[in-house]
């Protein structure tokens, strides 16, 4: 079985983000972002995926909505290299994930076909320090750039914090599974014969 590893350097006049993974990791994370809900969010991220991870974003402008939606364009792209093909994958996966009184929900297909839908239920403005548009912002690009169908959606809950973190968590898990090499898979799991 090839290695599903990838690295990402992605340079804009904006930010510099650094990304390498490997998606047969253990949950080993390394995360420095200068905004630390993020960090928090995509650590989250790795440890429930399982992936190992180390990210390293600048922010060059001071804006911190470049700066999330850079680290979510980077991320998605650096796991969608390290899936190659997708040749043996499970492909669909599906998680339910409480925090506290929130629950959340996400069902994802790694097919190479960008579609999401994001319903976070978020009511504040802001989220620690990061606005609740871009909390959005940041579903949307990980989903675009990874190439896949995703449906995440907050069934309910009254703490905003805990609300984002079970989505996180389930689209973690959710990928997780996904993303998990299936031994009765021979080649692309698509009757297409490619993704």
């Amino acid at each position: 079985m090839k290695s599903r590893i990838g690295r990402i350097i992605r340079k804009t006049k904006e930010t510099e983000v650094s990304i390498s993974i490997n998606l047969d990791g253990s949950g080993k994370i390394s995360v420095k972002t200068g905004l630390p809900f993020l960090d928090h969010l995509v650590t989250s991220f790795a440890k429930h995926s399982m992936f190992d991870l180390k990210i390293s974003a600048v922010s060059k402008d001071g804006i911190d909505h470049h700066l999330v939606e850079d680290t979510a364009i980077a991320l998605g792209s650096v796991i969608d290299e390290s899936l190659g093909n997708r040749s043996g994958i499970t492909r669909f996966g599906y998680a339910s994930v409480p925090m506290d009184e929130a629950l959340a929900d996400a069902s994802l297909d790694l097919v190479k076909r960008q579609y999401h839908r994001i319903q976070l239920s978020v009511i504040r403005d802001k989220i620690e320090e990061i606005s609740k548009e871009d909390l959005e912002h940041f579903f949307r690009s990980l989903a675009q750039s990874l190439n896949m169908c995703v449906h995440v959606s907050v069934k309910y809950g009254e703490n905003d914090h805990h609300k984002i973190e079970a989505a996180v968590k389930a689209l973690a898990v959710a990928l997780r599974n996904a993303a998990s090499q299936d031994k009765r898979q021979r080649g692309t799991p698509s009757t297409k014969g490619v993704m």
